[in-house]
């Protein structure tokens, strides 16, 4: 009788100890509201901070990190860096409101808003006071190349088709000096600035496009300066659509204060030395770029 007593009391705690099981199991399953506990406005999910490869992925997440850690702790939220695989996986993610918070380039901001409309503006760098950059034509130092108009029948090197200092608005200006790319002895995509540059010094191609900061990073290898681009309003951060207009203020605010204390001048320093603060941005500020690229609507690579 105690046997079977205490064999039933067996089986009932066995029972006991597997429902548990199954329900607290079953709550991993249990479908959740994106918008509530997932990325977008919850005020404890993982929030994506992505960026365009304009470096090694390795490379982008170490300079983005500090930023994405300084938000974090603003926001009580776990930010991650994600590094899209090329520029047009980039504008496709924040197009379709899949990353949280996303950096761009001008020409790939101005590409995003013409196919996915227009997102929440959260700030723009300024680098050594100047809301606005400017990217260089260059050829080696000892070459016989002097204007625009020399390239023709040249070897040309561009970054990526859709970087705005490697590809289109010098490409633009190749186009306004009459060189167009079917004038050219042959041209190509190397994917990064730092390619173009290292392409140019060891003579594989007779000039190419970058931006400033890359050219003066090599310019004491060899490089000359042929010609500078016009003036472009700098990078700038937008954030998804599905983002709650509260988290979006407080993500402005957060940018727009980053050079009031250490953290956050450390966490623009890790992205780039010279960037002094980031500013309020607006549409208009791109209203250049947009001349640019609608001169060049249907202009593909290679034409």
């Amino acid at each position: 009788m105690a046997t079977k007593f205490l064999r039933h009391k067996f089986f009932l705690r066995f029972a006991f100890v597997l429902l548990c099981l199954l329900l607290s199991t079953a709550t991993v399953f249990v479908p959740v509201d994106r918008a509530v506990a997932g990325s977008h406005g919850g005020s404890h999910g993982t929030m994506t901070l992505a960026v365009h490869p304009f470096l090694s992925s390795r490379e982008v997440i170490k300079r983005f990190r500090p930023l994405a850690q300084y938000i974090g702790g603003k926001l009580d939220r776990k930010v991650v860096v994600k590094v899209g695989k090329d520029y047009d996986e980039h504008i496709r993610f924040i197009g379709e409101n899949r990353v949280d918070i996303a950096f761009l380039g001008p020409a790939s901001f101005i590409m995003m808003l013409e196919k996915y409309g227009n997102k929440p503006l959260l700030a723009r760098f300024e680098i050594k006071g100047k809301p606005f950059f400017q990217g260089k034509i260059i050829v080696r130092d000892q070459s016989p190349i002097h204007t625009l108009q020399d390239l023709e029948n040249k070897r040309f090197a561009f970054g990526d088709p859709a970087s705005t200092m490697s590809h289109i608005v010098p490409h633009y200006m190749l186009r306004q000096a009459g060189v167009k790319a079917d004038r050219l002895q042959s041209h190509a995509f190397l994917g990064s600035h730092n390619n173009v540059a290292f392409a140019v010094l060891s003579g594989d191609y007779d000039a190419g496009a970058v931006k400033e900061a890359v050219f003066y990073k090599f310019a004491a290898k060899g490089l000359r300066a042929l010609a500078s681009t016009p003036k472009i309003s700098e990078h700038l951060f937008v954030a998804s659509g599905d983002l709650s207009p509260a988290v979006v203020k407080k993500l402005q605010t957060i940018l727009s204060q980053l050079h009031k204390d250490k953290e956050g001048r450390a966490a623009m320093a890790a992205i780039k030395k010279s960037m002094t603060k980031m500013v309020p941005v607006k549409l208009a500020d791109y209203d250049n770029l947009r001349v640019i690229l609608k001169d060049m609507e249907g202009v593909g690579p290679s034409r």
